[in-house]
């Protein structure tokens, strides 16, 4: 056989496969290169690019509230709402309406939440409870923070009952899930501000729009742990309430539902905490209240009682939130046969017997029926006295600090992104989503910051983005490493948990009040605030998941001979690595929210263009900028999911 007919078996060259992401990272800065020459176009999006959308949502509400007559409708709900909110108010600070019983002596608010404590989880859940309403009533802040809880036990229980049906009907039809799942991941992205604009167009303002704002941002965490609690029923528990003949109305009310019940009970805590935070900023619609009372504080930089209202918001955030935990965490206690009534309702009994006499001390003694304004106490001059030494002391190095980060760091950063051409941001966005998620994430994040360009408000959206990036960027700088410190012991990392439990319940305007006390009114106020809100889900979702690690795969690194530094490095943090970008997600969604309120202290990004939409009434303006906030969050959330899951 000559050698021209031997087979080849020379390797045949491996010709490396095309990848979109390095070829969409070269077009970027083939478009940033070339800003110099680009046209205007495509710098910033052109008019007839841009859509108007506040146009075309302003006609539709028109059409809805006008024509179609909607309006008569959200009328006649807010009426009755509103006179659920005079009910309540009448009780618990004597508004003079019916039914003309109230108000109730605080010294009876506070026994009975002192006993509700008890009942739920014991004597230091009762101190905490009843503490707190004794502070309130001493601090001369009684009214205003009825104001606040007259909205909240109106408002709760209809975001309770609206959540429970709406997941029911979700869990027995999949198509009306299709269809909800997207809406509550909008619902749930959206600032505070974008709930408010289209209640005041329906409703105006003051208490009962406030009550309906609430009622409607409230709902959507109670669908979702409903949903869960649903489908973590196990079979058998279903099989079993078949075999007794139950219909499939018994099998809901008397199996499924008690069977979640922990789930949704998480769920009507949740609704707890997202109505305090709501009726705190409805103060921005005309909500009386404990918000109202703190935003004028703070506008008027009176640091000493800003304080006091903080405290009051902070005290009540954690009672509701500890006492709906306890609530969520109790299960129903069964009694042995034969034990008398007043054995098994002993708490009650007691409560009674207090009320009696809460009712009788407090006709004799007005102390303890109401605290007049000469007789309630105040901290507010020795703050200020502290505070002001404080500031005094180290206001060279808060001089310093504001200096150099506005000047080398905030603006820098927020003139780079300002700098960029849009096409390149999008071109580079797609490149990121298509490193995480193929063309389908691509597309996603084409589709969320396309949005934001046709909406006409690329500029503000940009400063909104360099606003979150430095903000979490810091806060991860020292989130993380707290978080792994923290998970090397159970004491310690116990200890931590319960400080960021503590402080998630706090509402975020409470992270205003130390950043506008040491820096003013300023970007970097605005940049601390979402700092201290940003850094508390990063420290705990890294503390749960470094301690999430199973033992055998750390005992097997041990034997291995591996030290503390390359367990932590090749197991600890790979095995926890989904659960700590969960903690990530959480600090983006918060700073976007936080940055949008912050926006009252003076900023120029879509907060502050969102409270112009919110004076002016301009519900398409106001939910244009609610959406690109929304798209924003939306867009983090589905690349962090994606890199989570890779």
């Amino acid at each position: 056989m000559s050698e021209s007919t031997l087979p080849d078996r020379s390797p045949t060259p491996i010709t490396p496969a095309f990848n979109p992401t390095w070829a969409l990272l070269a077009l970027a800065m083939l478009l940033i290169a070339a800003r110099p020459i680009l046209p205007d176009g495509l710098m910033r999006p052109a008019d007839i690019l841009i859509l108007p959308l506040a146009d075309w949502i302003n006609a539709l509400f028109a059409w809805l509230r006008d024509d179609l007559g909607l309006i008569h409708v959200t009328r006649a709900i807010a009426d009755g709402i509103e006179w659920l909110l005079n009910v309540t108010a009448n009780i618990l600070y004597g508004k003079n309406r019916w039914p003309r019983v109230g108000p109730l002596p605080w010294s009876v608010v506070a026994l009975t939440a002192a006993c509700l404590g008890y009942w739920l989880g014991g004597a230091r859940l009762a101190a905490l409870a009843g503490g707190t309403f004794v502070w309130i009533a001493l601090m001369g802040q009684w009214k205003w923070t009825m104001e606040t809880l007259s909205v909240i036990v109106v408002a709760a229980p209809f975001s309770v009952l609206f959540g429970l049906v709406t997941a029911v009907a979700a869990w027995r039809w999949r198509g009306f899930e299709t269809v909800l799942n997207p809406v509550l991941n909008i619902a749930q992205s959206m600032p505070h501000f974008a709930y408010m604009i289209p209640v005041v167009v329906f409703i105006g303002v003051g208490p009962k729009a406030g009550a309906i704002v609430t009622i409607i941002f409230s709902v959507p965490p109670m669908i979702r742990m409903t949903l869960l609690g649903l489908r973590k029923v196990p079979h058998e528990v279903i099989e079993s309430g078949k075999m007794c003949g139950s219909t499939s109305w018994q099998l809901m009310t008397r199996v499924r539902i008690p069977t979640a019940r922990t789930d949704i009970l998480v769920g009507v805590n949740q609704v707890i905490m997202q109505c305090l935070a709501m009726v705190v900023l409805a103060s921005f619609i005309g909500m009386p209240g404990l918000g109202q009372k703190l935003l004028q504080l703070l506008q008027a930089l009176k640091i000493g009682r800003s304080i006091e209202i903080g405290i009051t918001i902070v005290l009540l955030a954690v009672a509701l939130d500890r006492c709906s935990k306890a609530w969520a965490e109790r299960q129903p206690t069964h009694h042995e046969p034969g034990i008398g009534w007043a054995t098994r309702h002993r708490v009650l009994l007691i409560w009674a017997a207090l009320m009696v006499a809460g009712f009788a001390i407090s006709a004799v003694i007005p102390f303890f029926a109401e605290v007049s304004r000469g007789q309630s106490l105040s901290v507010a001059d020795p703050i200020d006295a502290v505070m002001s030494f404080i500031i005094v002391t180290i206001d060279p190095v808060t001089q310093w600090l504001r200096w150099f980060l506005i000047t080398w760091v905030l603006i820098p950063v927020r003139d780079t992104l300002l700098w960029f051409p849009y096409t390149a941001v999008l071109v580079a966005l797609a490149a990121l989503g298509y490193a995480v998620g193929g063309w389908r994430s691509a597309l996603v994040c084409l589709g969320f910051f396309g949005y934001i360009a046709i909406s006409g408000w690329w500029d503000r959206a940009m400063i909104t983005v360099y606003t979150v990036l430095v903000a979490v960027i810091v806060a991860a700088s020292f989130g993380f490493p707290l978080g792994i410190w923290a998970a090397r012991h159970a004491a310690r990392a116990r200890r931590v948990l319960l400080l960021c439990d503590t402080l998630q319940t706090f509402p975020s305007f409470i992270y205003l009040i130390p950043v506008i006390m040491l820096f003013g009114v300023n970007d970097v106020a605005v940049v601390g605030a979402v700092v201290l809100f940003a850094a508390v889900p990063l420290i705990r979702y890294t503390i749960e998941g470094l301690r999430g690690v199973p033992e055998a795969m750390l005992e097997a690194a041990d034997m291995s001979g591996a030290t503390r530094g390359q367990s932590l490095r090749h197991v600890r943090l790979p095995l926890a690595f989904p659960t700590i970008m969960v903690g990530l997600n959480q600090s983006l969604m918060f700073s976007l929210f936080m940055v949008i309120i912050a926006a009252f202290i003076g900023t120029q990004d879509l907060g502050q263009e969102m409270q112009r939409a919110l004076s002016s009434t301009d519900v398409g303006k106001g939910l244009v900028l609610g959406f690109a906030v929304a798209f924003i969050g939306l867009m983090a959330d589905h690349v962090i999911r994606r890199m989570a899951n890779t």
